[in-house]
């Protein structure tokens, strides 16, 4: 069986996190979601419970989704998974670098490969940060949040 992880902090998941999502579900016969746990502190940032809880009724109908808490190294949590990918976004330039030198470092420690999705062009400017900054000033992100997914 073939699994990738798509690992973050997902706070919220975005439309983009989504299309990646969507798009990673052709690759693999199980996709884990790997919701990083309370053991982050980022200010503001949303229990991991309701994180997960958001994720997991988005994909409430899709049997090869599993969305779990993650609490160390993203390749610990793909071997602990099984998994033999990590599935990462890319929006930018600056995004691939870091992803490069990240997925570079977890193939010489563990083995396990990252591939590169990157956005679609309508999400490149989409980010967990600039939601969560619309939302503090009162703006409606609701075009950026992704709907629930019902199979026909």
């Amino acid at each position: 069986m073939r699994t990738g992880v798509f690992v973050g902090s997902f706070d919220p998941f975005t439309v983009g996190h989504d299309s990646i999502v969507t798009r990673a579900l052709g690759l693999f016969d199980r996709l884990v979601i790997g919701v990083v746990g309370d053991q982050v502190h980022k200010p503001d940032m949303v229990p991991a419970t309701e994180r997960m809880q958001a994720i997991q009724e988005l994909y409430a109908e899709e049997p090869r989704i599993a969305v779990k808490p993650y609490y160390g190294l993203a390749v610990d949590f793909a071997k602990e998974e099984g998994a033999q990918y990590i599935v990462k976004g890319v929006r930018s330039v600056k995004d691939f670098e870091y992803e490069r030198e990240q997925a570079d470092i977890n193939r010489q420690i563990s083995g396990i490969d990252t591939i590169l999705l990157f956005a679609e062009p309508q999400y490149a400017s989409v980010s967990s940060s600039v939601v969560r900054e619309l939302q503090h000033f009162g703006r409606d992100v609701s075009e950026f949040l992704p709907k629930r997914k019902r199979l026909s």
